[in-house]
């Protein structure tokens, strides 16, 4: 049976998202269970299951060898903790954060990358901040199809932290960020923009929250993570995305939960980018966490009157960058050796993170909903390689550049202007209208060790967890044609700053911290193969509520994590 692919982001693509006004959140009654009023989920990105295991056991070289992040090692002692969890694949942050809040795979929420390719779409109006080059869309026509930016690139300013939305205070990024000139255009829809939002295919726990007559909030890096909020937009009471590859500002009011001030800019040497330095980094996600300090006050996350969230929470870049930068005229990044030992960078990240979950942790006590929160620390996404020795850039010889006369020019990385081909330590590939994919295969596969060809995915071993891709009615216009993993440290990419990557299936891309805690939990640890798409189903649960109320649910059969279940039902 096939799924009808024209169900999807066109048809509401013109909806606006409107939030209430301060105080005028929607009642909160009728959710939540005996036990859980509240599920706070937290998103440290790239943090490896192995990351929590030592600093919570302590390494020999690192802090006399006890534990470095105390408070995730407190909240571990009431929490389980899976340690064979598995992210999205691809291990992007876009189907990242999907798989945690839609409970599905990209095969059903159509989330393959924030870079992807759609042939049922077509270009913006106007080029994106990131490249994509605007084009024409003939309303009820044959689409072209187009490359997706899902990326900072839609930002009227991503340079701002505020994304350049008009009369938005400098650090308000959001929804309000998003310039609809520079949105994929839907033909069907009478080329109707089609906003992140309306891009999901299924529907999230903050729609079926918030439909429910709960409250919802989320904080996140780029406007176009407002697809949180689910199709149509209203799943979202309160969002917040101050943009992180914008230009380094000082911030008034803001310090770090290790003290530092961010009203001066910690590292003035690296200012195009929060993502440049491990200092400034710190920065911004304390912007989040006060945030979300707002949040549980009961206020939105500018401090207006509102209500503590049912479904709430932020992600974290400092643990990720730590991991992959290698900043000009500080440090290296990354790790020592393949035991993950972290070096001094990352070491500095991690316990910047933890100390912000302590903050967190004790703002949740002091407003009285600590008893009755279920916390879940997780991440979109790993990193490659740990094994620091193993780290390769090849941006000359990847799949893309390859087979550049094969692949749609807006994806091409020969494309001088262009955005660039969705290529990380992982090249998903959409080709040409007519093109034979035998014969592009056994192309990638005689230059197999100039692209570092570990796996390819194709035809029947591509439809085991993906649709068919395809032109012809009721195939997936988004779905690729090839994906092809690289060998373990091989990353499509010629940045001389980065020492590690994300996007592919290998275990150091997938394998990520699960902890899911509450007071009245017993200690323990899961070692059974659990995928952070069911952090999704298991929220529901806890709140009272049916998780086959998500869309991706019903169709993919995510279970609830069992472990849970069983400890909130004691």
């Amino acid at each position: 049976m096939k799924t009808n692919w024209l169900v999807s982001a066109g048809v509401a693509a013109a909806v606006t998202l409107a939030l209430p006004a301060s105080g005028m959140a929607a009642d909160v009654s009728g959710v939540g269970s005996e036990k859980v009023q509240h599920v706070l989920l937290l998103s440290i990105d790239g943090m490896h299951a192995v990351d929590f295991y030592n600093c919570a056991h302590g390494v020999a070289v690192v802090n006399g060898g006890e534990p470095y992040c105390p408070n995730l090692t407190a909240l571990s002692q009431k929490g389980i903790d899976y340690v064979a969890t598995a992210s999205s694949m691809p291990s992007d942050s876009f189907p990242g954060l999907a798989a945690l809040v839609s409970g599905g795979s990209p095969k059903t929420n159509g989330l393959y990358y924030d870079v992807a390719y759609d042939r049922s779409l077509d270009a913006p109006t106007i080029t994106t901040g990131t490249g994509l080059a605007g084009g024409p869309c003939t309303p009820y026509a044959t689409p072209t199809g187009t490359t997706t930016d899902n990326d900072q690139g839609i930002d009227y300013d991503d340079t701002k932290l505020n994304g350049g939305a008009p009369g938005a205070g400098l650090t308000e990024g959001g929804i309000a960020s998003i310039d609809p000139k520079k949105l994929v255009r839907d033909p069907a829809a009478g080329c109707a923009p089609v906003y992140p939002w309306n891009f999901i295919r299924t529907n999230t726990i903050f729609s079926v929250v918030h439909a429910a007559g709960g409250y919802t909030a989320w904080i996140d890096k780029h406007a176009s993570y407002s697809f949180a909020g689910g199709p149509g937009g209203k799943g979202l009471d309160d969002f917040y995305a101050p943009e992180v590859d914008s230009a380094v500002i000082p911030l008034p009011g803001v310090k770090t939960s290790e003290g530092v001030s961010c009203a001066t800019i910690p590292d003035p040497t690296n200012l195009s980018s929060w993502t440049n330095s491990f200092a400034n980094i710190q920065c911004y996600d304390a912007l989040k966490v006060q945030a979300l300090l707002n949040e549980i006050g009961g206020k939105t996350h500018a401090g207006a009157a509102a209500q503590t969230p049912v479904v709430f929470g932020m992600n974290f870049q400092s643990v990720y960058i730590g991991q992959s930068v290698r900043e000009p005229g500080v440090a290296a990044g990354g790790y020592v050796n393949a035991a993950a030992l972290p070096s001094a960078e990352l070491l500095k990240e991690i316990k910047f993170v933890d100390a912000s979950i302590g903050d967190i942790l004790t703002a949740l006590k002091e407003a009285g909903y600590y008893d009755k929160t279920l916390i879940i620390v997780t991440a979109k996404h790993g990193e490659s390689p740990i094994d620091p020795s193993m780290y390769v850039a090849n941006g000359t010889y990847t799949p893309a550049t390859l087979l550049w006369s094969a692949i749609p020019y807006s994806e091409s990385p020969l494309n001088p202007t262009g955005i660039g081909a969705t290529e990380d330590d992982v090249s998903v590939l959409w080709l040409k209208r007519g093109t034979n994919v035998s014969t592009v295969v056994e192309l990638l596969e005689r230059n197999a060790a100039a692209i570092g060809l570990g796996e390819i995915y194709y035809g029947p071993t591509l439809a085991l967890n993906y649709n068919v891709g395809g032109t012809d009615p009721g195939e997936d216009p988004r779905s690729p044609d090839i994906i092809v993993t690289p060998n373990v440290g091989i990353t499509y990419s010629s940045n001389t700053t980065m020492i590690g990557d994300h996007g592919g299936f290998g275990h150091d891309d997938t394998n990520v911290i699960l902890l899911v805690a509450h007071p009245s939990f017993i200690g323990q640890t899961v070692s059974a193969t659990t995928r952070t798409a069911q952090v999704a189903p298991t929220i529901l649960k806890a709140l009272g509520l049916d998780p086959h109320a998500l869309d991706a649910v019903k169709i993919e059969g995510t279970q609830v994590l069992p472990e849970v279940e069983a400890q909130l039902a004691k």
